[in-house]
């Protein structure tokens, strides 16, 4: 692969909305550019992007995957990300290493909920962006249409740089609007060859033209100046400013095609090369010096000493760790030992490699703009830092969407616990949105995710990589028990079987505790050596080995309060165990007389939702006997925020995706213990009872 340098680089992402053919563009783009030698399809599971066992079978990208080409002296990195919103934390990841993200809308959908998540989150990092209208073949498509949808739904400076010959059935070719040429594509030998405009589009172009001159006169006073003088700017005029105004995020350029057909490739290609920022022109990425602790904003620069922000983990069983990152400064050739700020650690970078799928192409240097690959490295995590010593920086880290659904793991066969306990960290280093839990109380493994599909992937992973199959089923409830009442009892332990015997007698006084704490609060209020001082821990110690057992159901006892104060001893009979031993008498008795009642963990919820779903979310939180405490406008959205018991939110993610069309997302957070209403007692008694039943 040849030198270049970051003036001849172009970073190209590729999201939007699932299934608009985002990874059928990225095919595409390589069979036209000789990269591969036939057409990959998803549908047949052949894709250089999609190339994990998972994609293959479900048909959709699950993570995101780099491939590059080049064409006119220029590399061009298509970074593919997926659509599906299980698994937005790997767009977030993508993004991070893109100069400018195409957003791949279909023909004839239009906008959709992705179209709109993924413009949005360019607006919030300020990335700059295009459209590519795809599949401009099917029946029914219509580029004006979705052209006008799309200006109407994000407002900005949206402008056509091509338009389509034909449609539908006998879509044939690109008018290449600025520099008004044409070009017919031969889907059959995939050939492309100039023609003259047709007739009926001669006025369009033009229109458009004009529109393209004001939207970039508009982003720059000299040209503002010169194309209201001259009533018209040169071609070169017009790429220097679609470049700088998309650069500043103010102009968003419309192309289109057909990625199953290959129509529109080339164009798009010629596109990517003349209006599309180099890394040059990119946004200065956000750090802090090391040196003096200050933020500052670093442009890419081949000059400065070497940098470079890791954005993506792959973990590979065979291969080992692959870290994927862009390199922001410097260029780094042959073998380098580098700083990992984030974890004050050195790595040595060697095998250093361009990726194509999950093929590793090697490379001797990668250059400042550049995106490339290292394997086995130590320490370093997706959102690390490597600089050189000379130019200690850490990069802003990846802003990752928070996982908001829980599953218990279990093996499917005995012995496989430690198989999964490393699949499970492997997994974690590849994919940061996931999360692993040990709930001690209940002796599970829980995992995170941000849904369903999310989490049935990791378990598809854990069989397909890691050979140990598992099954995934809601985490248990941490229900707590406490008492309503009081009771005041004795608990009398009395033993004689040859020898010494035992002998223990407490009065305790049972009842909530006021003060809002849930630990034991245990007071000794024994007078007159009734219990002799030697033995009084020794009924502490009872109690508290007592309340991880409630007399409900077992579950741990909170808010207690317990007051010792009167008993009997024996002066050889009674011992430390024989007062443990009363206490737990005292215990069950007291508790049972008490008015035992159970406790559920409620959790605080933050939904956002848009303004037209409040009803049905609202209504829905009801259902869930949770209950609204308050509603506030945040940006475009509202929020809700909720009070929700944990053992109706399991599945809440799923739920409210589906509610929403997926334009909803949320939080929780634990807050506190309430009582149980009366109504789920009985179920959740039953439910523990069938379980003792099966052990």
């Amino acid at each position: 692969m040849k030198d270049y340098n970051y003036k001849k680089l172009r970073n190209v992402g590729l999201i939007g909305h699932g299934a608009t053919g985002k990874t059928s563009l990225a095919e595409a783009l390589l069979f036209y550019t000789n990269n591969t030698d036939r057409l990959g399809k998803v549908e047949e599971g052949n894709t250089v992007m999609d190339y994990e066992l998972e994609e293959k079978k479900r048909r959709i990208s699950l993570s995101t995957s780099v491939a590059s080409f080049e064409e006119n002296d220029t590399k061009i990195n298509i970074v593919d990300m997926p659509g599906y919103f299980d698994f937005q934390g790997e767009m977030f990841q993508g993004m991070r290493a893109v100069d400018i993200a195409t957003i791949v809308v279909c023909a004839v959908s239009g906008v959709q909920v992705g179209t709109e998540k993924a413009w949005d989150y360019c607006e919030k990092i300020k990335l700059p962006r295009a459209f590519f209208i795809n599949k401009m073949d099917r029946e029914n498509a219509d580029f004006d249409k979705i052209l006008e949808e799309i200006k109407n739904s994000f407002g900005m400076s949206i402008v056509p740089i091509q338009y389509p010959i034909g449609k539908e059935n006998n879509f044939s070719g690109i008018v290449d609007i600025i520099s008004k040429t044409a070009v017919k594509y031969n889907s059959k030998t995939s050939k492309v060859e100039t023609i003259s405009i047709p007739d009926e589009l001669v006025d369009k172009v033009e229109e458009c033209k004009q529109m393209i001159m004001e939207a970039v006169a508009e982003t720059d006073e000299e040209l503002l100046d010169k194309y209201l003088n001259d009533g018209e700017l040169s071609d070169e005029d017009i790429y220097n400013g679609l470049i700088r105004g998309c650069a500043q995020g103010e102009i968003a350029p419309v192309l289109c095609g057909s990625a199953l057909k290959v129509i529109g490739i080339k164009s798009m290609i010629n596109n990517i090369i003349q209006c599309f920022p180099s890394p040059e022109h990119a946004l200065p990425q956000k750090a802090v010096n090391l040196n003096n602790n200050e933020e500052v904003f670093i442009r890419a620069d081949e000059n400065k000493p070497f940098s470079a922000l890791v954005f993506k983990t792959i973990a590979d069983p065979f291969v080992g760790k692959v870290s994927l990152f862009r390199v922001m400064t410097g260029k780094i050739n042959g073998e380098l030992t580098v700083l990992n700020p984030n974890k004050e650690k050195h790595e040595k970078l060697n095998h250093l490699f361009f990726m194509k799928g999950k093929n590793q192409i090697p490379t001797k240097e990668i250059v400042a703009g550049d995106i490339g690959a290292v394997s086995k490295l130590q320490y370093t995590a997706t959102g690390d830092t490597l600089c050189s010593e000379d130019f200690k920086v850490i990069y802003d880290k990846i802003n990752l969407p928070k996982a908001v659904m829980s599953m218990s793991i279990l093996p499917k066969a005995k012995g496989d616990e430690e198989k999964i306990s490393l699949s499970l960290s492997k997994l974690m280093e590849e994919d940061p949105v996931f999360k692993v839990e040990r709930d001690v109380e209940n002796a599970e493994a829980i995992i995170w995710g941000l849904g369903e599909t999310h989490l049935e992937v990791i378990a598809s992973r854990i069989k397909s990589k890691f050979g140990a199959d598992v099954i995934l089923q809601e985490p248990k409830v941490p229900y707590r028990e406490t008492i309503k009442g009081s009771s005041d009892v004795q608990g009398k332990h009395k033993k004689q079987s040859g020898g010494h015997g035992q002998y223990g007698d407490v009065k305790i006084k049972f009842e909530p505790r006021q003060d809002g704490e849930l630990d034991l609060q245990f007071v000794d209020k024994v007078v007159g050596g009734a219990v002799p001082r030697n033995f009084i821990p020794a009924v502490e110690k009872g109690l508290r080995d007592c309340i991880s057992n409630g007399v409900l159901a077992g579950y741990p006892v909170v808010g207690l309060k317990a007051t010792l104060y009167d008993g009997s001893y024996h002066p050889v009979d009674s011992s430390e165990m024989a007062f443990k031993v009363a206490a737990s008498i005292a215990y069950k008795k007291g508790l049972e007389a008490a008015k035992p009642i159970l406790l559920e963990p409620i959790m605080s919820v933050q939904i956002l939702v848009p303004d037209n779903y409040m009803g049905d979310v609202m209504g829905d939180v009801n259902k869930r006997r949770g209950r609204v405490v308050g509603m506030e406008p945040e940006g475009k959205l509202q929020k809700i925020s909720a009070e929700i018991p944990m053992a109706e939110i399991f599945s809440y993610a799923t739920d409210l995706r589906s509610m929403t069309q997926a334009r909803g997302n949320f939080t929780s957070e634990f807050l506190r213990y309430d009582e149980v209403p009366t109504s789920e007692v009985g179920k959740i008694l039953d439910n523990v009872r069938n379980l003792k039943e099966e052990v």
